[in-house]
């Protein structure tokens, strides 16, 4: 008798274990029920023992994990925000949630926020994906600094070379490629209870694997919760991917933007570092017309090489007050 209370309890308690120890927890069980008619009381009993030891862990952790979950406040300003209670409303109803949204709008900080707030994070981790290591390092310590808590204990980065996260992270960033390669080890993703996959647009060969392996392992865990993001573009898409899954729309963003196109050069075809050069006169230039400046300018570039000719070229114009800054996604 005193053996069957203890399988029972083991059983009833399962569920109130960390995801990635529920399945083997189970497993060990199981077998153990099936040798039961076969082994002695004392023998079983002993058996036992330690997988209630284990699933006791893992219910103090997931504990500790709760009571480790921050107090959560939003930067009112953010477009995202305004969406909060509708986001929330999606992600408790559907299992899959499209993310629609401009650069700006903040949902890239303040979805694990809300997913927190909604009491994901603490049977499993909240997984959130950057398609750039310098986006998950910075993504994490801003989340941290919100949060009011360090980088490295409730909040977490994985890169490659570096990985800061612990048994008490709550969310986790990544790298795209750091995700996939964990598919290799643990098929199921039982570390997480829901995963953020950002900037799914830039669809990278990683975005397109990720996208096309969750799409089966929802269907086989009903429990993960996925949310994905995408600037406001082929939105339609990703819904008709994972069965017309919900979109949300958010739009604006923090500072107003004003296009400006320059017309096309009559002379002959200028090499990248040339253009990037016009372009920054033509901003000079309407500096001057408006008697303002516009501060800052930030260049985006595909590569190391196009990044080190343009800021070679820069600074060979001795610009006064100006301050070439290369900056690499590793």
């Amino acid at each position: 008798m005193q053996t069957n209370k203890l399988i029972q309890n083991i059983e009833s308690s399962l569920r109130r274990c960390l995801l990635k120890d529920r399945w083997p927890l189970h497993n060990r069980l199981q077998r153990l029920k099936r040798d039961a008619a076969k082994t002695p009381a004392e023998t079983l009993q002993r058996q036992l023992e330690p997988l209630a030891q284990q699933v006791t862990a893992s219910m103090a952790l997931v504990e500790q994990r709760q009571r480790a979950v921050p107090i959560i406040n939003y930067p009112e300003s953010l477009p995202v925000v305004a969406r909060a209670e509708a986001i929330k409303s999606a992600i408790a109803a559907h299992q899959v949630v499209i993310i629609a949204g401009e650069t700006g709008s903040g949902k890239t900080t303040q979805l694990p926020k809300l997913c927190l707030e909604l009491g994901r994070g603490i049977h499993g981790m909240i997984g959130h994906t950057q398609p750039r290591r310098l986006a998950a390092r910075t993504v994490a310590m801003r989340i941290a600094e919100e949060l009011g808590v360090q980088d490295g204990r409730e909040v977490g980065h994985q890169v490659r070379f570096t990985d800061t996260s612990s048994e008490l992270t709550l969310v986790k960033l990544m790298t795209d490629g750091i995700l996939l390669a964990e598919t290799q080890n643990d098929p199921w993703l039982n570390r997480y209870d829901t995963l953020i996959i950002d900037e799914a647009h830039e669809r990278s060969l990683n975005i397109d694997f990720l996208l096309g392996y969750l799409k089966r392992l929802t269907a086989k865990r009903s429990d993960l919760k996925l949310i994905i993001t995408s600037a406001t573009i082929e939105v339609e898409k990703f819904s008709a991917h994972f069965a017309g899954a919900p979109v949300i729309e958010v739009s604006g963003r923090t500072y107003p933007v004003t296009m400006v196109y320059r017309p096309p050069a009559d002379e002959e075809e200028q090499e990248l570092p040339e253009q990037v050069l016009s372009a920054y006169e033509h901003i000079l230039q309407l500096e001057r017309q408006h008697k303002q400046a516009f501060r800052d300018v930030l260049v985006f570039l595909s590569g190391e090489k196009e990044i080190r000719d343009c800021a070679d070229l820069l600074r060979r114009q001795q610009y006064q007050n100006v301050e070439v800054l290369p900056l690499y996604a590793r």
